[in-house]
């Protein structure tokens, strides 16, 4: 458990980091080596259970990566299992207006502020041997809140998302953004809904990322102003090196 959110709310250039939908150590611990600076354990996209994202989490941070954590859904049933875990923030997928938002932040902080409970003896808090007050300080401190707007309407409702209490960080996920408004996702009405919610994280203070397939989409996004951007994903990561080598063999072969 490090200061992943602070570095993240504090950084003037950006966080390149990948999704994990592999439940395997090793190849977390691949990804730390190769320099990474954060995963985002993917439960939304990938068959991972609370256990395989556990282990993912701990084996990341013990390496000096920041450890999110993607949720299956909008609802609150995993914020606080999650955020026991010690996770350094959450992303919570499909979040569509202002309401939805507070409800989901509300999840992510403690009370009287949000919902979550107090849950001291977990890893978060480094199984009660913390005392309570830096459990409550690091939960409310030291926690990525992050939602991800993927359509139209989250985008043209970006202020009033954006001014949730809480709420440290937004994701653009640019896929489902092409989806919900049938065009490309390099179509100029995309590209301007996009641009005008980069400016208002801007003005909120709030970082904002989003997840590329490859380097020059990574750095591209960079210089667009995005502060954490996920690169492609371990499964991809891996199946892509073992097409090349195969294609390599085959073609030295033929030769």
């Amino acid at each position: 458990m490090g200061d992943f959110a602070q570095q993240l709310a504090a950084t003037e250039t950006t966080l390149f980091g990948t999704w994990v939908k592999i439940p395997a150590l090793e190849t977390v611990e691949m990804l730390a080596h190769a320099g990474f600076d954060y995963v985002v354990v993917d439960m939304e996209h990938a068959p991972l259970t609370l256990d395989a994202a556990y282990r993912a989490i701990v084996m990341a941070q013990s390496l000096g990566m920041g450890a999110l954590v993607r949720v299956p859904d909008r609802s609150e049933s995993h914020l606080q299992r999650i955020l026991d875990t010690g996770a350094d923030g959450i992303l919570v997928p499909r979040v569509t207006d202002a309401a939805m938002c507070r409800q989901v932040v509300d999840g992510m902080r403690f009370s009287p502020d949000g919902l979550r409970g107090m849950g001291g003896t977990s890893r978060a808090g480094r199984w009660g041997l913390d005392p309570t007050s830096e459990y409550l300080r690091r939960g409310t401190e030291q926690v990525v809140r992050g939602v991800q707007v993927e359509d139209r309407q989250a985008l043209e409702a970006i202020d009033e998302i954006l001014a949730t209490e809480g709420l440290n960080a937004l994701f653009i996920g640019l896929g489902d953004l092409s989806l919900s408004t049938g065009t490309a996702a390099t179509d100029p009405d995309n590209d301007r809904l996009v641009g005008h919610a980069l400016d208002r994280c801007r003005a909120h203070g709030v970082p904002c990322g989003t997840a590329v397939g490859g380097p020059e989409a990574a750095r591209a996004c960079a210089d667009r102003g995005f502060r954490f951007v996920m690169v492609s994903n371990d499964a991809t990561l891996f199946g892509r090196a073992a097409v090349d080598l195969h294609r390599a063999i085959v073609d030295g072969a033929d030769r």
